[in-house]
């Protein structure tokens, strides 16, 4: 595949001899990576349950198994004892929260790092996903990208979104494999896939401020208690970048999957909590769209977006596009 230049990056052309009309399209291909289970579910979860209706290839890659989480859901009783128990309980949830979104899962293998807390912050626990080398972390995702061929991939900003060592590592690991996935000579490994050149990579922005404040505006405007007033007035939340939003894809016929996904999730996720107080009637008429920035594409397209495959639909045929 030949490579321009243009002023966002390069631009992947088609490869010699195909056509963009006239053929059959192959299958559109998406691949979101995400820390822990039910990060799946509470960032870009209405986005994924819609391209796999409209039979987009949707596959989640999940970092870690989510061993150190706490129950935080206060009706779902005690948890299970100790590292593998927890990991077999989120294995779980996290099958059931795939069948909601109509999407296939993979787990990349590494340990839950656990949120430090206190002042200063205690070490990482040893072996866990965010003291892991880069190169070391990236592997099995550089791989899982040889092998799935996605055209899109999504993730989380260079902050994690927030400061969990295993968001930001998420990250780290997926800007690397978006990048050395297509090249030859970088993670070799015998008998591994051939090279696969992702076209788009995005940051999602479900927690994002204007999103917040919309909400937290329009529960007011209907006389409703808002739960994010602490939130939205508070400095610290004021004091939050607010970063580019480039895309915004139309979901709202989808948040009944998203909320099955999250309450599949019963460990982490209450029914009668934070992510279920804003009505839907009233959430799909402020916020019917999760948004997305673009962080790179090796196709051309014109911002703003309502398709994370826009520039991508019209390049892929059947004789592929990524390699």
């Amino acid at each position: 595949m030949r490579r321009t230049t243009h002023p966002g990056g390069p631009v992947a052309e088609p490869a010699a001899g195909s056509t963009t009309h006239g053929e059959q399209p192959e299958t559109l291909r998406l691949l979101a990576v995400h820390a822990h289970p039910d990060d799946e579910s509470s960032k870009g979860a209405a986005t994924a349950a819609r391209y796999a209706a409209e039979g987009v290839d949707v596959l989640v890659a999940t970092c870690t198994g989510g061993e150190r989480g706490d129950i935080l859901n206060p009706s779902f009783g005690e948890g299970p004892e100790g590292i593998d128990g927890m990991r077999a309980l989120r294995r779980v949830e996290m099958a059931s929260a795939a069948r909601a979104l109509g999407v296939r899962q993979q787990w990349l293998g590494f340990v839950d790092s656990g949120l430090p807390e206190g002042d200063p912050l205690p070490p990482l626990p040893e072996g866990s996903f965010g003291l892991v080398p880069l190169e070391e972390a990236a592997a099995p995702l550089v791989e899982l990208v040889r092998e799935f061929r996605p055209h899109v991939v999504t993730t989380y900003d260079p902050s994690g979104g927030y400061p969990h060592p295993d968001h930001v590592m998420c990250h780290r690991v997926a800007f690397e494999a978006f990048h050395a996935a297509g090249d030859a000579d970088r993670y070799r490994r015998e008998g591994g896939a051939a090279p696969w050149s992702p076209l788009k990579l995005y940051y999602n922005h479900d927690f994002s401020m204007n999103r917040i404040r919309t909400l937290h505006e329009a529960m007011q405007g209907a006389g409703l208690e808002s739960p994010f007033g602490d939130w939205v007035e508070s400095r610290s939340a004021r004091e939050i970048p607010e970063r580019e939003v480039t895309t915004r894809v139309h979901v709202a016929r989808y948040y009944a999957q998203r909320d099955a996904a999250l309450i599949a999730h019963a460990s982490q996720i209450d029914p009668d909590g934070f992510f279920f107080a804003i009505p839907r009637d009233l959430e799909v008429d402020v916020w019917p769209f999760e948004e997305f920035e673009l962080a790179e594409s090796r196709v051309p397209t014109q911002l703003p977006e309502d398709d994370l495959f826009a520039g991508v639909r019209e390049l892929v045929t059947t004789e592929g596009a990524g390699q």
